[in-house]
């Protein structure tokens, strides 16, 4: 293929990319998602009962089939499991965020944005469930060399620093059946952590606490994993310089910090990595993502050794994974 001919081919995924976007925040504008999310439809009910023009609604209707953001079922149409999982958080599909994107390039209004942000990752962070299980793995939790168990052998201790809704530190308790894990947040995001822990039946072996992940008073010494997952870069400078000295003050000797965060690697960056640096800034007063070396740099000035990185495959939006151990 030619260089014209994948400049061509890119104008034109640009042109549908844009296209599809319309068509996804016309069908939520006129009411289509929300009565199709009351049960099946027909085009002459969704018509008659949204006072729409017919023949543009059909034609739009076969747009979003062929996104596959409904279903057909004989003359019925049904909403696709994908956008039923769509909650208060994301249900304009990310609009709130985006529509202010070009009044923030000549003044940016931060009132309430880092509190909204993070509502919005414990609310969400459930997509992030087959990422949490391979960041598991990639520790070998529960594994056969017991990496991260300390010489005694007593059951593992995690501590998740601001865990909203605990995917990552629940999926660690799912791989060892021993491990106990205290989850820091605030009552909202506890909530939703409680539920992810009862849904694989952890039962006591979690223990919420209700306080601010960098100020909350805990026991030093004591974890022999403390997890800040996705958490880190959405914190302004100070906050998160905090919420370090407290991971690695409660980190027993040789036990591990794990930071799951978003992060720029070296190589040219991909869509998701440039998106999703952007809503970082956008939604954040002080959040940044940071690179690799950096981070790496950052857990060395605090005396912990070695930082490895690796970026989690399974992350649909670029997670990558900080491990450093305290000597």
């Amino acid at each position: 293929m030619s260089a014209q001919d994948r400049t061509l081919d890119r104008y034109q995924e640009l042109m549908q990319i844009n296209a599809a976007a319309h068509v996804l925040r016309s069908a939520r504008e006129v009411g289509i998602f929300a009565e199709l999310r009351e049960g099946q439809r027909t085009i002459e009910q969704l018509t008659e009962s949204l006072q729409l023009q017919k023949e543009t609604l059909e034609l739009i209707i076969e747009c979003l089939l062929s996104m596959n953001v409904i279903e057909r079922y004989g003359d019925d149409h049904a909403l696709s499991p994908v956008m039923r999982l769509l909650c208060e958080h994301d249900a304009d599909l990310g609009d709130a965020s985006w529509t202010r994107l070009a009044s923030d390039l000549k003044n940016r209004n931060l009132a309430s944005r880092d509190v909204a942000y993070l509502d919005s990752i414990a609310a969400t962070q459930w997509i992030h469930t087959p990422a949490a299980m391979q960041a598991a793995e990639i520790l070998d939790i529960g594994g056969a060399d017991e990496a991260n168990i300390l010489a005694d052998a007593k059951p593992l201790k995690i501590l998740d620093l601001g865990c909203g809704s605990a995917v990552w530190s629940c999926a660690m308790g799912y791989h060892d059946e021993t491990a106990h894990i205290v989850a820091v947040d605030n009552a909202a995001a506890l909530a939703a952590a409680q539920n992810t822990a009862n849904a694989i039946d952890l039962g006591p072996r979690f223990l919420p606490i209700v306080g601010e992940p960098a100020s909350v008073e805990l026991p030093s010494n004591e974890f022999d994993i403390v997890l800040i997952a996705q958490r880190l870069h959405s914190s302004s400078p100070d906050v998160a310089e905090r919420l370090l000295q407290q991971a690695v003050s409660t980190l027993a000797p040789g036990g591990q910090l794990v930071i799951i965060d978003l992060f720029r690697g070296p190589a040219k960056p991909r869509l998701s990595e440039t998106i999703e640096a952007l809503r970082l800034h956008i939604e954040t007063e002080q959040g940044r993502m940071k690179t690799i070396k950096e981070s790496q740099d950052e857990l060395e000035k605090l005396g912990l050794a070695a930082p490895q990185f690796t970026f989690i495959a399974a992350s649909r939006i670029n997670l990558g994974m900080m491990v450093a151990r305290k000597p």
